[in-house]
């Protein structure tokens, strides 16, 4: 039997919408995410109409009271340019009752406070790194239980926005600069953790009630992960600068790893989703030691799923084409209404 066809309202940040191609009905130099999402919703037959997140709330409610799709597929990641308002997206979907794809209200800000996540899997006995959150004007204080390296970053971003080399600090003086840094350039707080040695792991994951842990991807420097001259951290400029990644010959691809960390894997990051309240789909950002234990570093509540993107990669090992990823996106959500 066909699927029924739905009408699919597309909920997109300003700052993405070509201003010459404002529907994505053609395909943009720079992959994006939205056209991808866009020209797959339409290829499986769905009715799409998009609607651009502008900084008006009064314009954003009127259109979505008029609005008489199925569902919203929600792509928008800030508002008025803060992504801590993401989250308000979210709930303004919430009380207006329109069914949505992805994460609430309440598990966008949960994965979206490094501090506030880290506490919460703590309390469930997920390991993640020791850390303090340091606020503009307080005075440094690091528990003894905290060891040096640190990395330094701003509570509230992602897509390594905000990391560089010199996030890595080995003593309190370049602690102080690097926080105070973040506060200055990122008006925000700053979160100080452990740095945790070893594999650094993406887990994309779908689902709600089912939840599939996808194959885990990795990123590699030069002929391994990290090497004596390159860089140890995720930056900004490992996961987005092309001349960068080619300097120091980085990649990123599929995981090997035994059976035993497989499902190690499988189970913690299971746990993290529902823990963290993430919906329809998300990715978990984790460390593997040399000791083969996992130390969660953060949760996306709202990964990339452009097509070529490491969860459409990891859900395509999978054997899942992009078009049944995106497909069951919407699915999932639906689901989750019709109970």
């Amino acid at each position: 039997m066909t699927k029924p066809r739905l009408k699919v309202t597309m909920l997109v940040d300003s700052a993405s919408v070509p201003k010459d191609d404002p529907v994505f009905a053609v395909q943009p130099d720079t992959p994006v995410t939205e056209f991808h999402v866009a020209s797959t919703l339409r290829e499986l037959n769905h009715e799409v109409r998009i609607l651009t997140v502008t900084d008006s709330v009064q314009s954003l409610s009127e259109q979505l009271a008029s609005d008489h799709s199925d569902i919203v597929f929600n792509l928008t990641e800030e508002f008025r340019g803060d992504r801590r308002m993401d989250q308000n997206i979210a709930a303004l979907l919430e009380l207006m009752s329109i069914p949505f794809t992805g994460a609430g209200s309440i598990g966008l800000q949960l994965c979206r406070a490094k501090g506030l996540c880290k506490q919460l899997l703590s309390l469930h006995k997920i390991r993640v790194p020791g850390f303090v959150t340091i606020h503009p004007g307080d005075r440094i204080r690091i528990p003894k239980t905290i060891r040096f390296p640190l990395v330094v970053k701003p509570v509230y971003e992602d897509g390594s926005d905000g990391i560089s080399n010199a996030s890595l600090v080995k003593d309190e003086n370049q602690l102080r600069e690097r926080a105070a840094m973040v506060h200055e350039r990122w008006k925000q707080p700053a979160i100080a953790e452990e740095y945790i040695e070893g594999r650094e792991l993406y887990v994309g994951l779908i689902g709600n009630k089912r939840i599939r842990a996808l194959p885990p991807r990795e990123w590699f420097v030069g002929n391994g992960n990290g090497g004596n001259d390159g860089p140890v951290l995720a930056t900004y400029r490992v996961k987005w600068d092309k001349e960068y990644q080619q300097k120091w010959n980085i990649s990123f691809g599929f995981a090997e790893l035994s059976e035993k960390i497989l499902r190690d894997i499988d189970r913690t990051c299971k746990k993290v989703y529902r823990i963290l309240q993430m919906r329809d789909y998300g990715r978990i950002d984790l460390r593997l030691t040399p000791e083969n234990r996992l130390v969660i570093l953060e949760a996306n509540a709202n990964p990339d799923i452009g097509y070529g993107d490491e969860l459409s990669e990891a859900a395509a090992k999978a054997g899942i084409k992009y078009e049944a990823l995106i497909e069951g996106i919407l699915r999932h959500a639906m689901d989750r209404y019709r109970k």
